[in-house]
């Protein structure tokens, strides 16, 4: 069977003829299997969806326990037959629960990704590569210029910050399913045991991930707190609120954010952030090829980002590729939506030391005028 006859491309999403089933559908349909939680993949009003126990709890917490007509819970490496086609969930690392789908017809094996991290992330199980015969990957960061650094050094950076402007609260955005946690987390591994605090946004999703056994240490809700007494706490809010009254109740707070975007200068300055994160739960570049070759895939179908530059690196090294040019994904989080014009190698940061990142000085200090150098 020809892979085309096995996985095509229809207004929903990606379809299982012989399965009868989709692939992280854009609209409701009969039968959903879904790789992870963000709702750009995970929409609620299926008739059935095929999901890990994680990703199930996750769309029970942003949806209703009655988000689908019935579900069912995919065992990570444990094969179920869906007519001829056998499918089988293997971890992505990217958020918790997160999935790669194994769709096996005769002797074609396809591989859809999701989306993807190799990065390492103490909330969820790592990324496995699988041999496959066609693999279907995202291509968020598929541009060379986008190279991910350690996360471990961008959270020496916000710690950093954290002991040079001990007066000032450090609002962090992030994503508030999977990014929020995560940060907490490699905080977590430093050996910082302060309490953090979390917008009211975060709370049922941050408690779910502790239900699941994450461990995440003296978590505390902002609302429970005055703000003015908040002076050097780190506390993580959705993106959106930086720019929102409730970040103005903070007496001069830090404004930082965790994005792989954050690698674009302008877009840092965009949202006013003083001290870019670049910390993503995607692939960066070197990421995404590495995991193509591994794979050792003939075949490789790219679903949403970069997709052309992608593309045409399959195609110098002998791998026959083409876009899906699909829509409706990327748009869970705004601020992993690519900033019109800007993601240019010249507009790249190069990780900049604290103070020239916030343009401020040590102590109780205030904001020097004007931005940051380039």
């Amino acid at each position: 069977m020809r892979p085309a006859d096995i996985l095509t491309l229809t207004p929903a999403g990606l379809f299982c003829p012989p399965g009868d089933f989709h692939v992280d559908p854009v609209r409701p349909v009969a039968r959903a299997l879904i790789t992870h939680g963000h709702s750009d993949h995970a929409r609620a009003g299926h008739g059935a969806v095929l999901a890990t126990a994680e990703t199930l709890g996750i769309m029970g917490v942003r949806y209703g326990e009655a988000f689908a007509g019935s579900t069912q819970i995919a065992t990570y490496g444990e094969p179920i037959a869906l007519g001829p086609v056998r499918v089988t969930f293997v971890p992505a690392g990217h958020v918790l629960g997160s999935a790669q789908i194994i769709i096996e017809a005769g002797p074609t094996r396809i591989v859809v990704s999701g989306d993807y991290k190799r990065a390492p992330d103490p909330t969820c199980r790592a990324f496995e590569p699988v041999s496959c015969d066609v693999f279907i990957t995202e291509a968020t960061f598929g541009l060379p210029v986008f190279r991910h650094p350690a996360p471990g050094a961008e959270i020496a950076k916000l710690l950093q910050s954290v002991a040079l402007f001990p007066e000032q609260a450090h609002l962090v955005g992030a994503y508030p399913l999977g990014k929020a946690q995560r940060l907490i987390a490699l905080i977590r591994e430093t050996g910082y045991e302060r309490p953090i605090y979390v917008h009211g946004a975060m709370e049922r999703l941050t408690d779910y991930y502790v239900a699941q056994s994450v461990q995440l240490g003296d978590i505390r809700l902002v609302r429970a707190e005055g703000r003015a007494a908040l002076g050097g706490a780190i506390v993580i809010c959705p993106p959106g609120a930086l720019q929102d009254l409730w970040a103005r109740r903070f007496p001069d707070p830090v404004a930082a954010f965790a994005s792989g975007w954050m690698r674009v200068r302008a877009r840092a300055r965009q949202r006013g952030v003083e001290l870019p994160l670049v910390v993503s739960d995607h692939a960066d570049w070197d990421d995404l090829c590495t995991t193509i070759v591994e794979t050792g895939a003939e075949e490789v179908w790219v679903t949403h980002g970069q997709e052309d530059a992608l593309v045409h690196w399959c195609l110098l090294n002998g791998i026959k590729a083409r876009p899906l040019h699909m829509l409706g994904y990327g748009d869970e989080d705004a601020t992993e939506a690519p900033p019109a014009a800007s993601g240019q190698a010249g507009g790249l940061d190069s990780t900049p030391a604290v103070q020239v990142a916030t343009g401020r000085v040590p102590g109780p200090g205030r904001p020097r005028e004007g931005e940051p150098s380039p």
